[in-house]
């Protein structure tokens, strides 16, 4: 059943928190990710001329579109849930998402035989609630922001003893990404860009948090579409800033605030965030679609857009892989069709 009610007013000021993931937060994550994530394949395509570079012809796609779940979030939700108490699991989780972090939540919560709770938006696509449904978790409806969600996630939390699990703003939660940057290390060795979805921060953070102390050669860069670009407008404002409104196809990416940690991690490892447009976005899923046979979802394509687009840019070697990460693929038949074949009609949310 979904159920409706207000929000409730006397919400408590969230907490800051800026320190930074060590590295050995997302090693010690591995083994707990490993328990419900799969090891996804990168896949290389030749393409002449990418915009990235003049004389680059290599493109390496992170599938994390095959991860149980249909999304790289898998792997910060085990390894979060992974780490509750015994009293805790039984009380069971709750977390605030517009889709696949829920899924997430729902498929690592159902595994280890736990109540899982997940207030998404109204805005959520239908795809990825019933989706949620058939995990068994309930469903709340809260509002169109993260910050709608939140807030109505602690109030539930507080009521009734549940356990919160943060779409992206919780070290546990950037370290279990992090693990996505050091598998992106052990398949490609040489990778010299690793171009990342940014939507409330967690996997951006991640991956720099792994990759940068691991490889500080390599630059990671994130992308936002140009109507949702929160953590852009934070790092040039030198601290989170929450937008009056956020618009894009790609629905997984309208966060009108990026996260304390994840803002903290952006802000020292990261060497830029860069936006790409709406039509970049539907190019990018045309060219996935045609040329890689693979369906990815709007937000699973912004990292590619970038690369194609040229938003992109790294001073490297043209022999150095860049890899863009497909962070997930939970688009219904119908909305790739429409998403590919027509013009733009961007969805929006205040």
């Amino acid at each position: 059943m979904i159920y409706n009610i207000s929000k409730p007013s006397d919400m408590a000021a969230p907490q800051v928190r800026t320190a930074l993931v060590p590295l050995d937060d997302v090693v010690a994550a591995q083994a707990r990710v490993a328990r419900h994530a799969v090891r996804t394949p990168i896949l290389e395509r030749t393409v002449v001329g990418l915009s990235v570079h003049p004389t680059l012809t290599r493109l390496h796609l992170k599938c994390e579109m095959m991860q149980p779940g249909g999304a790289f979030k898998i792997r910060g939700a085990a390894n979060m849930i992974e780490q509750l108490t015994a009293d805790e699991r039984r009380r069971g989780v709750i977390t605030y998402s517009s889709g696949n972090h829920g899924q997430a939540v729902a498929i690592v919560a159902n595994a280890l035989g736990m109540p899982a709770t997940i207030v998404m938006p109204r805005t959520a696509p239908q795809v990825k609630v019933d989706a949620v449904r058939k995990l068994g978790a309930t469903i709340l409806v809260e509002g169109t922001t993260s910050v709608e969600r939140k807030a109505r996630a602690e109030y539930e939390a507080m009521r009734d003893g549940l356990s919160i699990v943060p779409s992206f703003d919780h070290e546990h939660i950037v370290a279990g990404q992090g693990t996505l940057g050091l598998e992106i290390l052990d398949q490609l060795p040489d990778a010299g860009l690793i171009v990342a979805p940014v939507g409330g921060g967690g996997l951006i953070a991640g991956i720099a948090a792994a990759i940068k102390r691991t490889r500080p050669d390599v630059s990671v860069i994130g992308v936002e579409p140009e109507g949702a670009n929160s953590m852009q407008q934070s790092l040039r404002a030198g601290a989170p800033v929450t937008l009056a409104s956020t618009f894009s196809i790609a629905d997984g990416l309208l966060p009108i605030r990026p996260g304390d940690v994840t803002f903290a991690h952006a802000q020292a490892l990261v060497a830029d965030i860069v936006t790409v447009s709406e039509d970049a976005i539907r190019d990018a899923l045309r060219w996935l679609y045609s040329e890689m046979k693979l369906v990815v979802e709007p937000s699973g394509a912004v990292s590619v857009a970038a690369v194609l687009s040229g938003t992109a840019r790294a001073t490297m070697s043209p022999a150095a892989p860049v890899v863009a990460i497909l962070t997930g693929g939970n688009v219904s038949a119908a909305t790739l069709a429409d998403l590919v074949n027509t013009e733009a009609r961007p969805g929006s949310v205040s």
